[in-house]
């Protein structure tokens, strides 16, 4: 009997380690079939992204391709474009120069310094061919829209920029088409090519076309809150091209024929740089220094005999009145004009009389108001002696 419960505890037990066999192998089994699957969902996942990945990459080409084939349009479009402007204007620089038609040209010996347009050669090209040049602008113009013209100034390609420039400085020469350019960014253009490009061409059309635009009393305003006087003073000094300063200096020439400018025209460097300029020897430079000394100096008369302005002339400080002294007799008869008006309107400020005085300034306007060339000249000088006190003592002294 005691054997037979021995056999049984005993066959209980191994029923219990039997039990706890499967249930270990059963634990086992799950644990191995959950890494099984575990990993089969990392590799479903590794493939789900790999998928994803090749879905994008296939995304990006086609916007490679798509970006590719905009891009062959707009070079084609521009060069499209650079065909219709070369058309436009002549290949040759010194053709478009002689044809002088982005600059105008003052043809009236009786006309007042202030505020002339200036030319690019004195040469004055045939009539014909300035109105036939003009209306292969004009109708360029109506093909591809002043935006178009004035979006290819910022174009890459200096070419393109050139030659885009060249169309916007002889539309700039016209009157009608002043205001449009204006609005439609053309100045802010300008004033960037000045800032960016170390293209002397680009450089010297881009100043030219300012030119034209300054004859215009507000465009004057526009440039100069713009900073146009300082990016024009900082085109000459990285330039020693007699043309391109000659544009600059034309600019500023046409800036100075407005008062209320003067004061910013002079702290942005813009006087200091036209004497500069003068010093390159060019009589084109020096002729176009002179009307801008011509067109301030009779502001500032205008303003004393108004009233509303007195005291020493700003050009004083920056040393005009003894490079005026000094060229006078020694330059054209047409800036040696330029120049009298200059002296004879400065003369008429008492305060400025010491420095004429000190700086042999008198005895020039004296010599004007008997030598000069022209009768209106000599009758400005004699005025400018008999209005000023202290030039009557001095001179009865």
């Amino acid at each position: 009997m005691e054997q037979l419960e021995d056999d049984h505890a005993r066959f209980e037990d191994l029923e219990e380690q039997l039990d706890l066999a499967k249930k270990q192998h059963d634990h086992q089994n799950s644990m191995q079939g959950k890494k099984e699957i575990g990993e089969l969902k990392v590799k479903l996942q590794e493939m789900n992204q790999l998928h994803e990945q090749a879905v994008k990459l296939s995304e990006e080409l086609q916007d490679v391709k798509q970006r590719l084939l905009i891009e062959e349009k707009q070079r084609k479009s521009v060069e499209n474009e650079l065909v219709k402007l070369k058309k436009a204007v002549p290949e040759k620089e010194d053709d478009f120069e002689d044809k002088k038609s982005y600059m105008k040209e003052n043809i009236h010996k009786g006309s007042s310094a202030f505020g002339n347009p200036m030319g690019l050669h004195n040469s004055n090209p045939s009539r014909d061919t300035l109105s036939g040049q003009r209306a292969t602008i004009a109708k360029l113009c109506e093909e591809m829209g002043l935006q178009k013209i004035l979006q290819l100034l910022t174009s890459e390609d200096s070419d393109v920029q050139t030659h885009a420039v060249k169309v916007v400085a002889n539309l700039a020469a016209e009157d009608t088409n002043q205001a449009k350019i204006v609005e439609e960014g053309g100045l802010d253009a300008l004033l960037m090519l000045l800032r960016s490009s170390q293209n002397t061409t680009i450089l010297r059309v881009a100043s030219g076309a300012i030119a034209n635009l300054a004859m215009n009393e507000v465009n004057q305003g526009l440039i100069m809150s713009r900073g146009g006087a300082q990016l024009l003073a900082d085109t000459a000094c990285k330039t020693n091209d007699p043309q391109t300063l000659r544009m600059v200096a034309g600019a500023l020439a046409n800036l100075c024929g407005n008062e209320r400018l003067h004061m910013m025209l002079k702290e942005d460097g813009g006087i200091k740089a036209l004497l500069e300029m003068a010093r390159s020897g060019s009589s084109d430079v020096v002729a176009q220094v002179a009307r801008g000394l011509a067109n301030f100096a009779k502001c500032e008369s205008r303003g004393i005999l108004q009233g509303h302005r007195k005291g020493r002339s700003l050009l004083m400080e920056d040393g005009a009145l003894t490079w005026l002294i000094g060229n006078c007799k020694s330059t054209s008869t047409s800036t040696q004009r330029h120049m009298e008006l200059a002296l004879c309107h400065l003369a008429q400020n008492e305060g400025n009389a010491r420095d004429f005085i000190s700086s042999g300034g008198l005895k020039e306007i004296v010599r004007i108001s008997v030598e000069s060339s022209r009768e209106d000249i000599r009758n400005l000088a004699k005025k400018a002696l008999r209005v000023n006190s202290k030039f009557h003592n001095e001179m009865h002294a």
